[in-house]
């Protein structure tokens, strides 16, 4: 389909062949000429729009579950939302984060391969130093690797955020996250070669008075399997079939939940001088007579007519007829 031009596209056109700064033929002979696109075969566009905008709705849902369990971890303000979804080398990534940072490289069963999950500096010691009771601001830039501490710190910390990537990815794929280890030189984490495209999802993240970024690097080779699964589509349909799974299970737990139920025996009015005068022997009468069925309630609302009795020497009641709903309704109005 040719481009539509605008309106004030048109006026210019027919301003220029007007004023005869171009002519009819010009225009006729500029758009017969065949229009070149550059490609960049080092740099190959291996992932459909439609698979991007796939892998952002993924990870906005994983973003929102990292704001939450950090949080909660940190004690703190966090907000984490999905800035970029764009692809490139593998070998650009490398070089677009800094010379030390933090490295969570893990792999996710049954995908053969791995990927990275990187965290600026200043996140990662704002993180740490929160945990150890600071503020979770560093007094000085930090340039240098995590100790053994600060490390096991980490690795606890993003262990327990895999989890949240698994619980994300579910809809497309049933992966098991595992953190492999850690890493703060990226020359040293050779995961791919340098020519293959890699997904590179950027989350802005803030803690507190703390903001950097933290960027997953999903490599081509690794997702092409379940790649096919990330348009809009099948996510739609999965989605479908979830919600019924999802109605299956709250049913389930529904009939197990316990609900208080009373039976009444009947009802009277009196006054509050009469209430306070009450003693032992005194009768109360009831505005229904003994062999009038009984009504059953569940939690406040009348729900049965049973007939009072005994069972093994307890008492009990025999459920006769259900109420209907719309009767009640006309009572209580």
């Amino acid at each position: 389909m040719a481009d539509i031009l605008t309106q004030s596209e048109i006026d210019s056109l027919l301003a220029a062949i007007t004023s005869g700064e171009m002519s009819a033929n010009e225009l006729k002979e500029e758009e017969d000429k065949k229009k070149v696109k550059l490609y960049d075969f080092k740099r190959a566009l291996r992932f459909s729009k439609d698979q991007l905008r796939g892998l952002s709705r993924i990870h906005d849902n994983y973003s929102r579950m990292l704001t939450t369990y950090l949080s909660a971890q940190l004690r703190t303000f966090v907000k984490i939302e999905v800035a970029a979804v764009e692809q490139l080398p593998y070998e650009e990534f490398i070089r677009s984060i800094p010379t030390t940072t933090i490295l969570n490289v893990f792999s996710a069963p049954p995908l053969e391969g791995r990927m990275v999950m990187e965290v600026n500096p200043k996140i990662a010691f704002g993180m740490i130093d929160r945990l150890m009771g600071g503020i979770g601001v560093e007094a000085e830039p930090q340039n240098r690797s995590l100790t053994e501490i600060e490390a096991l710190i980490m690795e606890r910390i993003f262990r327990r955020t895999l989890d949240f990537f698994r619980d994300a990815w579910k809809g497309v794929a049933a992966i098991k996250p595992q953190l492999d280890f850690l890493e703060t030189n990226p020359q040293f984490m050779q995961i791919v070669s340098p020519n293959e495209t890699v997904a590179v999802i950027s989350l802005n993240t803030e803690i507190g008075e703390t903001s950097g970024m933290i960027n997953l690097c999903l490599p081509h080779v690794v997702i092409e399997d379940i790649l096919p699964k990330l348009t809009a589509h099948h996510m739609l349909s999965n989605k479908k079939s979830g919600n019924t799974s999802d109605r299956v299970a709250v049913k389930k737990r529904l009939k197990r939940a316990r609900l208080p139920i009373t039976v009444e025996l009947g009802t009277c009015h009196i006054t509050l001088k009469e209430l306070t005068e009450l003693s032992a022997g005194d009768v109360i009468p009831l505005d229904q007579a003994a062999d009038a069925p009984l009504v059953v309630k569940l939690g406040k609302r009348p729900k049965f007519l049973a007939q009072a009795g005994t069972v093994k020497g307890r008492l009990a009641v025999q459920i006769q007829e259900t109420i209907d709903e719309e009767d009640d309704e006309d009572e209580r109005q």
